[in-house]
């Protein structure tokens, strides 16, 4: 038999407190007495209405009873700070429990606290509890009922959550927590939970339950939110979580925590998987940039001709040896003279290689200095010890899939000739300032103005470096020795200069051919490409008029001989004549290797090894 609360005659009339019926699923007061009535709004007959009008700011505290309420079965506090209808604050202690046979129905008793001293509230509980003694009864089993509901609530959210008291003993798990984390309520309940799911970071790092957050929260009273953490499976497997840990109080006293969790296992993993992604993107992005800029400079830079022109022997080797070679990935070097075309070779290697829809990278080993070779191959980040301020790719990554020309190979230090080896060798490339080296699919072609004998005299090429590359040789002979490919390239050349430079093409006769073919063309195609280019610009009315230099006189063999030493001051003191001249610059157009005639890392080798310092200049 159940009582009728709603009755006028029923026992919520008949309390001598304040009490009311409170729908918590409507925000709504069922029914209260009179002297709730008078509590709340100063008028008996005042008609009930919303319950969260007189809570106000303490409307989140009152959530939380209520929460405790089901959790528990009943409850009173003193924490949950009432407000009248004309506004005046009430401190009131509230003892509550469900109502049998109505979910969401609770029953409150308010005690002003105000009017009575600690033993009259005391008293005047006692009073209500022995008033209400049948209606609590009737009303054990709504506990109960309000339990199994709450129990459903929780099992039907989609977050992890469970308590813990203030020993860290879980008192409660929800299904979700279960079905994420691999254990059921038997393996947890009663139990430590830090120890079972939460005892290590995810590097493998013990995660004592002192530092923890969710301790710090029944022990200190914290509310932690933690965006990224782990909780250890069952069967030993981790799972990215974040969760929220809140503390809770019965009657005041500090009980222990609930923790509300997520699984974020594949978040995480999709973010890690965008980062490395954005992360490729970019270095794409650099590396296209990079090759962009690349072949905008080589497309824009003048070339004499674009295919190896000649029928001489020397022109048919080298063509034969090219179609052998250029179908494989073998390493090349090309040797020959200063201006034979050895990059032309190059080219036509890569070409006609399966690389050839890749870069070929050109990098002109004299081109640089000494102290910036290494990050132009290697590439370098920012930050570097050379004091880069942004990520750069080198040569060697730029030419991934494709070619690496690496134009006089004998004028790049010793030292970083060992580094190239190195990463030649073992197909990858760290660039500098970094740790983490980068794979390498990349074709290798050299070519060197040196012989081999004096590869070896002068040791300017390691020796193991050397060996790598000389896999398959291919020698450019110079101009001089192939007289026979002379009218050939004169023609092309001088039509290249006369369409690049707008001028009418003149007229190359026998007697001018004859003239060419009698010149010793130490610069070889390159000088040759020069004179026609300068032809094209003097000749007049279609008649070619050539400007060959003069040859330089024959040293005379009667005169006198000077010995080694002497040739070695006469050197040093040239070497300083210039230096002054260019007031100690060395590079440049201006520059004293500009002056001499040489290479700026060849002058560097001589001041070095003539002991030439700014005291005999300056």
């Amino acid at each position: 038999m159940t009582l009728d609360l709603l009755r006028p005659d029923s026992l919520l009339q008949a309390l001598p407190q304040p009490v009311l019926v409170l729908d918590t699923t409507r925000d709504r007061v069922v029914d209260w007495n009179p002297h709730a009535a008078v509590l709340l709004t100063g008028r008996a007959e005042a008609r009930p209405g919303r319950f969260s009008d007189y809570l106000q700011a303490a409307l989140p505290q009152f959530v939380v009873f209520i929460e405790e309420i089901d959790h528990r079965g009943e409850g009173w506090t003193r924490d949950v700070a009432l407000t009248s209808e004309d506004g005046r604050a009430l401190r009131c202690e509230i003892l509550a429990r469900p109502v049998q046979g109505n979910p969401g129905w609770v029953t409150l008793v308010l005690t002003d606290l105000r009017a009575l001293d600690r033993r009259a509230e005391q008293a005047a509980a006692a009073e209500t509890f022995r008033a209400g003694l049948i209606e609590w009864k009737r009303t054990e089993s709504f506990f109960a009922e309000l339990e199994r509901q709450n129990q459903l609530i929780l099992n039907a959210a989609g977050e992890g959550i469970y308590g813990v008291n203030a020993e860290g003993k879980t008192t409660f798990v929800n299904r979700a927590a279960q079905e994420m984390l691999g254990w059921t309520s038997e393996d947890l309940l009663g139990h430590d939970i830090h120890s079972m799911i939460h005892h290590h970071h995810l590097n493998g790092e013990a995660y004592p339950s002192q530092q923890c957050p969710i301790y710090r929260s029944f022990r200190f009273e914290q509310v932690n939110r933690i965006e990224d953490e782990v909780f250890w499976r069952k069967d030993g497997k981790p799972i990215r979580v974040e969760y929220v840990s809140t503390p809770i109080y019965d009657q005041q006293v500090l009980a222990g925590a609930v923790v509300i969790f997520r699984d974020i296992t594949e978040r995480k993993e999709g973010e890690r998987k965008l980062r490395d992604a954005l992360a490729e993107v970019a270095a794409l992005r650099d590396r296209l940039e990079q090759e962009n800029a690349y072949l905008q400079e080589a497309i824009t830079s003048e070339r004499a001709h674009h295919n190896i022109i000649g029928n001489s022997p020397a022109i048919r080797q080298i063509v034969t040896r090219i179609d052998l070679v250029a179908g494989t990935d073998a390493t090349v070097l090309i040797s020959g003279e200063t201006g034979t075309g050895k990059s032309l070779v190059a080219t036509a290697i890569h070409k006609a290689s399966p690389r050839a829809r890749r870069p070929l990278i050109h990098f002109k080993c004299s081109s640089v200095a000494p102290e910036e070779v290494e990050a132009e191959l290697c590439g370098q980040v920012r930050g570097a010890p050379n004091g880069a301020t942004r990520d750069k790719p080198g040569k060697l990554e730029l030419a991934h899939g494709g070619t690496l020309f690496l134009d006089d190979v004998e004028e790049l230090p010793l030292e970083i000739q060992g580094k190239l080896l190195a990463s030649l060798q073992n197909s990858a490339v760290t660039r500098l300032g970094d740790t983490r080296e980068k794979p390498l699919d990349i074709r290798v072609i050299a070519s060197t103005s040196l012989s081999e004998t004096q590869i070896r005299r002068t040791q300017r090429i390691r020796e193991d470096l050397y060996l790598f590359l000389n896999v398959f040789p291919i020698t450019c002979q110079p101009l001089r020795d192939r007289p026979e490919d002379i009218p050939l390239l004169a023609a092309h050349l001088l039509k290249a200069a006369c369409r690049r430079l707008n001028r009418p093409e003149p007229i190359l006769t026998e007697r001018v051919v004859q003239q060419l073919q009698s010149y010793e063309w130490p610069g070889n195609v390159r000088e040759l490409n020069n004179v026609m280019e300068r032809a094209a610009i003097v000749s007049q009315d279609r008649k070619l008029v050539l400007e060959l230099a003069t040859p330089a006189s024959s040293i005379s063999t009667s005169g006198s001989f000077r010995t080694e030493a002497q040739m070695q001051d006469m050197l040093r003191n040239n070497l300083i004549a210039a230096l002054r001249e260019t007031h100690g610059r060395i590079s440049g157009p201006t520059g004293a290797a500009a002056l001499l005639g040489v290479k700026p890392t060849t002058l560097y080798s001589r001041i070095s090894a003539l002991s030439i310092g700014e005291s005999d200049w300056g």
